[in-house]
């Protein structure tokens, strides 16, 4: 099966099996090994990628659903070889340990101060729910969230997209649908 996307502003063409999962193609054929795979049951968030401006754990979703799609994956949000905001917030606030899950973390809180650009410490917390770290106690983890928050909205480079260009997950995995069935 034929599938063709934009990962990380670059567009790809590519033969895959149809039930590829996108975090396997991403990884695999694309060689994007940020995106990693924790759990293999959508419950640890590791795997988190942009998709059509929605963050989504890219384990359930199969790369034929991604056809047409724009992807964002960790190794995307640099700018010109500048980290992103929430990229150096994780890194000054110590926001990792082993950092098997700071790429899906990372993913999940750019889309979270998109839609809070001045998140509470509970919207932080509920947040990042779906995904998990084995090694901290989380609080470096709110903490830099916290700080890249604030540095996201001082760098303009990286400005939030408006709430008006904003999708809801729902409406990504409908778009995914839409797209798998034609």
């Amino acid at each position: 099966m034929n599938v063709s996307m934009t990962v990380n502003n670059t567009s790809y063409e590519r033969d895959v099996e149809p039930r590829t999962l996108l975090v396997d193609f991403l990884r695999d054929d694309l060689g994007l090994t940020g995106t990693n795979i924790g759990c293999d049951t959508s419950q640890c968030g590791a795997c988190t990628v942009h998709i059509d401006g929605a963050a989504v754990k890219s384990c359930t979703v199969l790369a034929a659903q991604a056809d047409g799609a724009s992807i964002t994956t960790i190794e995307g949000l640099s700018i010109n070889g500048e980290l992103h905001p929430m990229q150096r917030a994780f890194t000054e606030k110590h926001g990792l340990q082993c950092g098997f899950c700071t790429p899906g973390m990372i993913m999940t809180a750019v889309k979270l101060v998109e839609s809070y650009p001045e998140p509470t410490e509970e919207q932080i917390r509920h947040g990042l729910e779906g995904n998990l770290c084995r090694c901290t106690g989380y609080q470096n983890i709110v903490q830099a969230v916290d700080e890249g928050a604030r540095l996201t909205e001082a760098h303009s480079p990286f400005e939030s997209t408006p709430a008006e260009h904003q999708i809801t997950l729902r409406e990504a995995e409908r778009r995914a649908w839409e797209r798998s069935r034609t």
